[in-house]
């Protein structure tokens, strides 16, 4: 069976550096935020963070869409969408959890924030996020090139695979598979995100933003979840 754990038990002679390997790819999967429910299957929602996480991730942004869209002033949008995510962050500081994912959106919302001040253009709070979207893409198609595609990574180790799973091309063809799926939320975004930012509808951006984001994300993980199962895993659990 499947289960975490099951390769230091069966497999005491495993090299040091696979153990090594395995140890990052649990360290990845875990930074990345990638869940299991209790039936085995990836709890996509717990993965995105919750309603907390979800709120984090959306509210910042929109509500700098919804202030300039309605107010016209870039400041105020900024400063809003800033305070958002600090309280979120102190929130979490608060009740002693984990700051993680509040932190980072606080990085990014300054960020962004930073580069529209710095240019004075509303549409540039959402310009970060296209490179940060090209380099995780750029990214994975190396690691999918270097047969060590993300979603093995991410996925394996919550399998209990580990990294075994580059033994078996059949396996690396589906993680590659479930990878090019993750590539093809983020070059969606790209696709039609981009023309909107170079026409400066900063409505239609933000609202896409928001759409595409966590939500497409989340259906983009389930999935490459769906796609990369082992076959034992299939027989298990059939798709409804």
């Amino acid at each position: 069976e499947d289960r975490p754990g099951n390769e230091a038990a069966d497999a005491p002679d495993q090299p040091a550096t696979d153990n090594g390997l395995g140890a990052i790819a649990g360290q990845y999967a875990a930074k990345a935020g990638v869940r299991q429910d209790e039936s085995g299957r990836i709890d996509v929602m717990q993965s995105i963070g919750g309603v907390r996480g979800l709120a984090e991730a959306i509210l910042p942004g929109l509500l700098f869409t919804v202030i300039f869209t309605v107010a016209r002033d870039l400041q105020l949008s900024l400063i809003v969408a800033l305070a958002v995510s600090a309280v979120f962050a102190v929130v979490r500081l608060l009740t002693k959890t984990p700051l993680t994912q509040a932190l980072s959106g606080l990085i990014g919302v300054g960020i962004c924030a930073f580069v529209a001040n710095r240019t004075g253009n509303a549409e540039d709070f959402f310009l970060p996020g296209f490179f940060t979207n090209a380099a995780y893409i750029v990214g994975m198609v190396i690691s999918i090139a270097v047969r060590w595609p993300l979603a093995g990574l991410l996925f394996g180790f919550i399998r209990g695979e580990g990294t075994d799973w580059r033994k078996h091309p059949a396996r690396i063809k589906a993680y590659s598979l479930a990878t090019w799926l993750i590539i093809a939320v983020l070059a969606l975004r790209l696709i039609v995100q981009v023309p909107l930012y170079l026409v400066d509808n900063i409505a239609a951006l933000g609202a896409t933003r928001v759409a595409m984001g966590v939500p497409l994300y989340a259906l983009g993980l389930w999935f490459a979840w769906l796609v990369s199962r082992p076959a034992l895993e299939k027989q298990q659990h059939p798709p409804a």
